[in-house]
């Protein structure tokens, strides 16, 4: 619940802290700005002369919640929570920032894994925000755009995951706090690899985590990580989800995708295959 998470947020406007009223319905600062929390439990931190055009349409994100319910992405999910029980073995005492959070998936599984953290799941989407702000007890859902400051508080967070989404290694650091890591989730080129080429998806780069790494390098120390790969058999409409729920749903045709779906055998076996790696932040 954003109750849990309001010690860490700041104002987009001045940046100075939030706190919420007694009724949980509206952020102020202490420059006079103020925030609804909307009635989903979401509220938006967005600045006014944002846009949220990029963001998951609730098509997009209705298709991730269906795929990700089915329990096809849950080995991704159950490294991420290993990861983080290892980079905080005490169970967490902080802040889990999930930058680019969807529907809170990712988040719910690592705060299970840590009992004394809290999450805020962070995203461009309002859709995505409204499933996330009930995915998990000890979360809050904010709206915000990850190339944009984000609207916490310097060295607040004591983990910070990034999954399949965009990051900025400067406001990364600025946000975790010293001995704070990033849990980066990254697919490789193997990942889907059956579905991309019958149905003419979008490729991973070969030089995707060469490019990763140069940018974050200046504000994140790599730590090592850990490929991980697995079968996912997809009935059409699962293959059709997995296709709808990412950046493949603003470049792809739909009557043609039904039809190189019709195409394909049922069930149809992929592959999943993502690199999960841990960065600390550097001093």
């Amino acid at each position: 619940m954003l109750r849990d998470i309001e010690r860490y947020l700041t104002c987009p406007h001045c940046a100075l802290g939030l706190v919420l009223d007694a009724a949980g319905r509206t952020l102020r600062c202490p420059g006079g700005h103020a925030f609804d929390v909307a009635k989903q439990g979401y509220v938006s931190l967005l600045p006014g002369d944002a846009h949220t055009g990029t963001g998951d349409t609730a098509e997009m994100v209705a298709a991730r919640a269906d795929f990700l319910a089915a329990g096809h992405y849950a080995p991704i999910a159950g490294a991420l929570a290993a990861a983080a029980a290892e980079a905080a073995p005490d169970g967490g005492d902080g802040l889990v920032v999930d930058l680019g959070a969807g529907t809170g998936y990712y988040l719910a599984a690592v705060l299970d894994a840590l009992p004394g953290a809290v999450g805020a799941a962070l995203d461009l989407s309002k859709f995505a925000l409204r499933r996330a702000a009930k995915a998990h007890p000890r979360a809050g859902a904010v709206v915000c755009d990850a190339w944009r400051p984000l609207p916490l508080a310097t060295g607040s967070a004591q983990l910070l995951l990034n999954v399949f989404a965009p990051r900025d290694g400067a406001e990364i650091h600025r946000v975790l706090r010293p001995g704070g890591q990033l849990l980066l989730v990254t697919p490789t080129t193997r990942h889907l690899g059956e579905l991309v080429g019958a149905l003419g998806l979008l490729a991973v780069d070969e030089e995707k985590d060469r490019r990763v790494a140069e940018k974050l390098s200046p504000h994140l120390e790599p730590l090592g990580g850990q490929q991980v790969e697995f079968a996912l058999r997809l009935d059409h409409r699962d293959a059709a989800a997995v296709v709808g729920m990412g950046p493949n749903a603003w470049h792809t045709d739909r009557a043609a995708l039904a039809a190189a779906l019709g195409a394909l055998p049922e069930p149809v076996t992929v592959t999943g295959s993502v690199r999960v790696a841990a960065y600390r932040r550097r001093d």
